[in-house]
């Protein structure tokens, strides 16, 4: 049982609206938005911020930027968000292989070293204590501008919040999450863990 109950996604108007955003973007309503809405503010700063970060300002792009937030929360254990992020990563354009080989990231040659150093530096910033180092930064700075470094720690900032709400809350997982986790994920030990 999770923490909190999440609404119904039909609670009121306002919590329908929110519903419709998340069905077209993920297929569902995550029911992390929906036990933020218990407190409306709280849901709509976090859905702002969310379009802000996921926004596509260039080279950073949305599949990217999903498999950055699978890595963030991958590091951290949020098996939550490792199912959410993959199944985003799927809905908005990675390619199958690296879906299917996410977890190899650094060796396999489905991934530049571009998306290389911003999955190592999603790793890195989500670790406790924090890895980014020098080899890092010369990383990221051969392949990325500074703009593009603020994209992705926004990513990994957001889903650091994400990561820490939903395991705390212990949300339970949607179908459509559960889905993709098994398909991308548990050939390698995923599952819902404490989410069900």
């Amino acid at each position: 049982m999770p923490l909190v109950t999440p609404l119904a996604p039909d609670h009121d108007n306002e919590t329908r609206e929110l519903a419709a955003f998340f069905n077209e973007t993920l297929g569902f309503c995550p029911n992390s938005v929906l036990t933020m809405q218990h407190r409306p503010a709280i849901s709509k700063a976090f859905i702002n911020l969310n379009k802000a970060v996921m926004a596509n300002e260039g080279r950073v792009t949305s599949a990217l930027k999903r498999m950055i937030a699978w890595v963030s929360s991958n590091a951290t254990g949020c098996r939550y968000c490792e199912a959410h992020a993959i199944r985003a990563a799927e809905r908005y354009g990675a390619e199958q292989e690296q879906l299917d080989n996410i977890w190899e990231y650094r060796t396999h040659s489905a991934f530049s070293e571009a998306e290389r150093a911003a999955l190592d530096f999603s790793l890195q910033a989500s670790r406790v204590p924090n890895g980014v180092d020098d080899l890092i930064k010369k990383r990221l700075y051969q392949h990325w501008n500074e703009g593009e470094i603020v994209e992705m720690l926004g990513v990994i900032s957001l889903f650091g919040y994400l990561n820490r709400w939903n395991d705390s809350m212990g949300t339970s997982i949607e179908g459509g999450a559960v889905e993709s986790g098994d398909l991308y994920l548990g050939k390698h030990g995923w599952n819902e863990g404490k989410h069900l």
